[in-house]
């Protein structure tokens, strides 16, 4: 196991007081990263002591300590998965060459445009939830948002490292970039669409854990199959941590469809929304923005560069090794679903083309696991109602359906109609307006919000009723 340093200002494994030109170029990058942290961070929150866990090594047991901690004081790290020695590139044109350790000059373009547009989606999704601590449900959410702020934090140096690494000045400068855009801003936007949503609400942001960033996991995992094995390492670290940020929205979505159910029992009429609830129909016009919005985040379904992503070796499939036994590829096709006239027809492409379908098609499976899970809730209370997944084709911005008007069900419209029933399916200003007159801070101990069921069990053995923050006596921070 690599070893690692907890004395270092920044804490790694990966020697890095032996490149003393590396260390300090790093720990001149520290200070703006922590005034954006100060500026563009949780607000309101910054003076209070945190029940978060902080990583400690890059094993897969016992990697995280748990402690309470200011979020400025908060230990971000480098930590990369451990090297395998001998480890050779798995798939495309360069499939059982020895593993790059060093960025080859032909790739270097590629390998930084991905590696920025990885780390640029860090920190926004820390900015579009600044100011959601303001109206928590309860302690143990509030918790979880800052533990996926900080590990966004987290995952952005993991980036940086890697910039600053193997990229020199070019490296330096996008490093210092990625804290200069912000989240919806007018004139430095972050660089994917998904990442300058505003997340004004709880909804909003627990679908947001369960959708977009499950589309981050498996960015990670087709990045952890890299040849070039420093971003392989560090995708496979960051991926032990991203399971907490999908769980949060797993569970959070849960709580709110479960709370919903019990006021619709409780309510003459059904009517979740007259007892202060979230009704099922705006949960599911959430769910629809959110998952088409991530979709598009996979970019079109028929890609040249991620063909040549994989013939490259720079980016594989998800699960590359354990899931396929042909790795090159070059003679297979996958069928893709596209518009044609006005019905929706499979068309065969060459599957280097369609590795974006692959990976989305991956991704969509995974995210039926956890609608399956809120219906069979839906399902227990007795409540006549299913939550589902709208068709690919549906709101779309990227890819073969951009330019098309596809209903939830699949069905080809005509603009004017898609137009005229779009409100029916995607939240409406009214919908959000409503959303936010329920979101009121809850910040007793044991206490939560009446649209919110409590979770079934606490962090780290700790109870609901757990103290998970501890306010700052004296002035706001």
């Amino acid at each position: 196991m690599s070893t690692v340093d907890h004395y270092d200002s920044i804490p790694n494994n990966v020697n890095l007081h032996t490149d003393r030109k590396l260390q300090r170029a790093l720990e001149k990058w520290q200070p703006n990263f922590l005034k954006w942290w100060m500026t563009m961070g949780p607000e309101g929150f910054q003076l209070d002591d945190i029940y978060l866990r902080t990583a400690i090594s890059a094993d897969s047991d016992g990697w995280a300590n748990f402690d309470y901690v200011r979020m400025p004081d908060y230990r971000w790290g480098i930590f990369l998965a451990d090297r395998v020695e001998g480890r050779t590139i798995g798939f495309g044109d360069e499939a059982d060459e020895l593993a790059w350790q060093q960025v080859p000059g032909e790739y270097r373009n590629e390998l930084k445009r991905l590696i920025v547009t990885q780390g640029d989606t860090e920190p926004a999704s820390v900015e579009q939830q600044r100011l959601l601590g303001l109206t928590c449900p309860s302690l143990y959410d509030l918790r979880n948002l800052f533990q996926v702020n900080v590990e966004e934090g987290r995952h952005l140096w993991a980036m940086v490292f890697l910039l600053h690494s193997y990229f020199g000045r070019d490296g330096r400068e996008e490093a210092e970039a990625l804290l200069h855009r912000n989240s919806g801003d007018a004139d430095q936007p972050r660089i994917l669409s998904a990442f300058n949503e505003p997340i004004s609400d709880w909804l909003h942001f627990y679908m947001f854990t369960y959708f977009t960033d499950r589309d981050g996991k498996f960015q990670l995992l087709s990045l952890a199959e890299s040849g070039f094995d420093p971003m392989a390492r560090t995708a496979r670290f960051m991926l032990t941590e991203e399971a907490h940020h999908m769980f949060v929205g797993e569970t959070g979505v849960l709580r709110v469809v479960q709370r919903a159910c019990e006021l619709m029992k409780e309510s003459p009429n059904e009517d979740a929304r007259s007892l202060g609830g979230i009704d099922l129909i705006t949960i599911q016009k959430y769910l629809n923005f959110w998952y088409t919005t991530s979709l598009d985040l996979f970019g079109g379904e028929v890609s040249t560069n991620a063909a040549n992503y994989f013939a490259a070796g720079l980016k594989g499939r998800a699960y590359e090794q354990k899931k396929y036994e042909d790795h090159v590829i070059l003679d297979s096709y996958y069928s893709v679903l596209k518009p044609e006239d006005d019905k929706i027809v499979d068309s065969d492409v060459p599957m280097r083309n369609a590795l974006n379908s692959i990976l989305r098609d991956s991704y969509v499976e995974d995210c039926q696991r956890g609608v399956d899970k809120w219906n069979k809730a839906i399902a227990t209370a007795g409540i006549n109602f299913e939550l589902k997944l709208p068709h690919v084709g549906f709101n779309r911005t990227i890819g073969i359906f951009s330019n098309s008007s596809i209903s939830p069900d699949g069905e080809v419209l005509e603009a004017e109609e898609f137009a005229r029933r779009r409100n029916d399916w995607l939240p409406t200003a009214a919908d959000q307006e409503y959303v936010a007159t329920l979101m009121i801070s809850v910040m007793e101990r044991g206490k939560i919000a009446n649209w919110i069921c409590p979770p079934t069990k606490g962090i780290k053995g700790k109870p609901f009723e757990f103290e998970y923050v501890r306010r700052y006596a004296g002035e706001s921070a």
